[in-house]
């Protein structure tokens, strides 16, 4: 079995079945002891907690209580034309919550930008709601009220990743005129405008129904029994770390990232996970994406993405004029904390490209339709360096 072969859907599912075990053949636990053997040549990362500056509670307009937190800059600039730099607003995913983001929360506030995330609902530390508002277009109505709330006035940039950029793309939908007025740039990171099923692929698409199939029930039954569920998780620890690693990720990343993400995906309520599912097959913002033209576009996606491979990323491009198209190759769908640094890098020089727009009066609609393919080599690099200081340690006894 490949890396990437599943999606973020599945890995609830997986672990509380009884038989998951069994997905763990012969073949793949080998694989899985060569990628964390490559995992462990990585550099941790000094930590993976950042505090925000502050926090807020905004209501919801069906009163459900939605966190949201502040990142103020050491230090606020303007932008080289002179204009205040804008509040990049960032939304995550499905499963996912605001703590995906702290490794770009940490090169924006050093760049001098103010940076605003949020738990979406049913999700962190966001109220639950009703379970008939678990829909795209009531989180962009949420977001909508994070703004407000938030960043009144002033200008803004926008980034979400997998429903939260569907997020966004709802809550220009209905309030087109805070893209139109306010919006400077756009970064769709693993995300869709609907119109074509998500987990397209035969693989994902087999997580995805089983989920519509079995839930509400199943996960019903486990939320009610939390007993059952936590020893379900202990039970099968290394079977989780290996699904969610095996499933989030198509190359290697440092162990803290592996559990920081496993955090976020198992710590949902299940019965959320199961309430979102029928809002993906509906949406279809495709659109909304006329708002956009005009703002400063980046879309950055996994080549190894099974949720939102490139081809809806194209629908993106192919919908917003002037939109900029990177692929990463060794990368699937949680990118943020695969290829954190080309990921920051992206999104810096989207922010400055904006900015260099607005300070010539170019319109952003009129540049050719650009696609680049990366490919990571500095991790490569990395990974084979670190596995030879690995293989120098064993050699020599050398303490690590």
């Amino acid at each position: 079995m490949s890396r990437g072969r599943l999606n973020p859907l599945g890995v609830g599912l997986a672990v509380g079945a009884a038989g998951a075990a069994g997905a763990a053949g012969a073949a793949s636990l080998v694989a899985d002891r060569l990628r964390r053997r490559q995992d462990a040549a990585l550099p941790e990362y000094a930590s993976l907690i950042e505090p925000p500056t502050r926090s807020v509670t905004v209501t919801a307009t069906d009163g459900v209580p939605i966190y949201a937190a502040i990142d103020e800059p050491p230090t606020p600039t303007l932008t080289a034309s002179g204009q205040p730099r804008p509040t990049v607003v960032l939304s995550h995913g499905y499963c996912l919550t605001s703590e995906c983001w702290v490794l770009q929360r940490r090169a924006l506030t050093r760049a001098g930008y103010r940076v605003v995330t949020w738990d979406q609902r049913g999700h962190g530390r966001s109220g639950l709601g009703a379970r008939s508002h678990y829909w795209i277009d009531q989180l962009g109505e949420d977001l909508h009220s994070v703004v407000q709330a938030t960043t009144p006035q002033g200008p803004l940039a926008f980034g979400g990743h997998s429903m939260g950029g569907m997020t966004t793309m709802a809550m220009a939908e209905s309030h087109p005129d805070v893209i139109v007025e306010r919006t400077v740039a756009f970064a769709c990171i693993s995300t869709s405008p609907g119109g074509i099923r998500l987990a397209n692929t035969v693989t994902g698409t087999i997580g995805l129904t089983l989920l519509e199939k079995l839930g509400p029930g199943v996960f019903h039954q486990l939320q009610r029994r939390p007993q059952l569920l936590a020893s379900l998780l202990r039970a099968n620890k290394d079977l989780a770390d290996f699904l969610v690693e095996r499933y989030s990720f198509a190359s290697p990343v440092p162990r803290s990232v592996v559990r920081l993400t496993a955090k976020m995906l198992l710590g949902n309520d299940l019965t959320v996970v199961s309430d979102f599912v029928p809002t993906f097959n509906a949406y279809d913002k495709t659109s909304a994406l006329r708002h956009f033209a005009g703002v400063e576009t980046l879309v950055f996606n996994g080549v190894q993405d099974i949720l939102t491979p490139p081809d809806h990323s194209e629908l993106i491009v192919r919908g917003i004029p002037g939109a900029e198209h990177v692929v990463i190759r060794d990368a699937g769908h949680v990118i943020m904390l695969e290829h954190p640094e080309l990921l920051n890098e992206q999104i810096l020089e989207l922010l400055d490209r904006a900015d260099l727009a607005a300070a010539r009066h170019v319109h952003v609609d009129e540049k050719p339709r650009v696609t680049r393919i990366v490919t990571p080599l500095a991790k490569k690099r990395q990974v084979r360096e670190g596995l030879q200081q690995m293989r120098h340690q064993r050699r020599h006894h050398v303490a690590p």
